[in-house]
C-alpha cells in the first residue's frame, strides 16, 4: 500500500464531539473489548462479525486493506491473520496503542496510524479493500466518510451501520430524550438503507452483499446472558422472515462499478 500522506488537522472543528473525546479516554480504550465482546453474546458478535468481515472483504495474501476507525483494531488484525497488507487508521491514539498491544500478542503486522475518517491520509485508490465498521453511526458527517471510504479504495467497501427499520431506533429515541433530561448519554445514528445506497452509488460503487446480524437489541441478549437462547430466538424470528425486514446491524459489501 502506498505511504500515508500527510492529512490536515484531524479535528477539522470536531474535537468536542463525543465520538472523538470519548475515545481518546484512555480508560475507555482499555474497557471498550470486554464491554462490547465480553461475555457470550459479545463472543457470538465477535465471531459473527469477522466470519461476515473475512467473506465480504475477500482479502487473500498481499491484498491492500485500510481498515477506518480501527479502535482496538479487531478488524485488523483478523485480515492481517490471513495475509493482507493492512493499515488500522483511528483518530484515537489510546485506543490504537490497545490495537497495537492486541497485535503484537496475537503476532501479526498491522501497521497503525493516527487518522480522521473525514480526511484518510492516503492517496486515491492506493487500497484494494476499505472496511469500516461501527463508524457511521458516531461519525459527524457520515456522507464525507463514505466518500473517503471509496476514494481510497480502488475494487470494495465494507462498512456497518444500525438499521432504522430496527429496535436500535427504540434505543436512539430513548437516548435523546435522557440527554434532554440531562443525563451523561449519547445518541448514535440510525441509517435507511436506501441512504446508504445511493451515497454508495454516488461514489461509482454498488451494494453486493448484506448481513443483518440481530431482530432483537443487543442489550436484551446480553440481559439474558446464554449464546444458546439467543440462537434460539433469532433463529425462530429468522424462519419467519423478521431478519430480513428488522435485522441490525446491518454489514454490507460495495464493488465499484465497472464504469468508475
Amino acid at each position: 500500500m502506498s505511504p500515508p500522506v500527510a492529512p490536515p488537522p484531524a479535528s477539522q472543528g470536531r474535537a468536542e464531539h463525543y465520538s472523538y473525546s470519548v475515545y481518546a479516554d484512555p480508560a475507555m480504550a482499555q474497557q471498550f473489548e470486554q464491554a462490547r465482546f465480553g461475555g457470550p453474546i459479545g463472543s457470538l458478535l465477535a465471531e459473527t462479525q469477522e466470519r461476515v468481515l473475512i467473506e465480504f472483504a475477500d482479502a487473500g495474501p498481499g491484498c491492500r486493506v485500510v481498515d477506518v476507525g480501527t479502535g482496538t483494531g479487531r478488524a485488523a488484525i483478523a485480515l492481517a491473520a490471513r495475509g493482507a497488507d493492512v493499515v488500522g487508521l483511528d483518530a484515537s491514539r489510546e485506543m490504537l496503542k490497545v490495537a497495537e498491544a492486541r497485535a503484537a500478542e496475537k503476532r501479526v503486522a498491522v501497521a497503525f496510524e493516527v487518522g480522521d475518517a473525514h480526511h484518510l491520509p492516503l492517496e486515491d485508490r492506493s487500497a484494494d479493500v476499505a472496511v469500516s465498521l461501527r463508524v457511521l453511526m458516531h461519525t459527524p458527517d457520515w456522507r464525507q466518510c463514505i466518500g473517503e471510504l471509496c476514494r481510497v479504495a480502488r475494487s470494495r467497501v465494507v462498512l456497518d451501520y444500525p438499521a432504522l427499520a430496527s429496535a436500535a431506533t427504540i434505543q436512539v429515541v430513548g437516548r435523546r430524550l435522557g440527554r434532554l433530561a440531562g443525563r451523561n448519554v449519547e445518541a448514535y445514528r440510525v441509517f435507511r438503507h436506501a441512504a446508504i445506497e445511493r451515497e454508495l452509488a454516488s461514489h461509482g460503487f454498488a451494494v453486493r452483499g448484506v448481513h443483518r446480524q440481530f431482530v432483537l437489541p443487543i442489550a436484551f441478549h446480553k440481559l439474558i446472558g446464554s449464546r444458546a437462547a439467543t440462537e434460539r430466538i433469532e433463529g425462530s424470528l429468522a424462519r419467519v422472515g423478521l431478519l430480513r425486514l428488522l435485522g441490525s446491524p446491518v454489514t454490507l459489501v460495495a464493488d465499484r462499478c465497472a464504469s468508475s
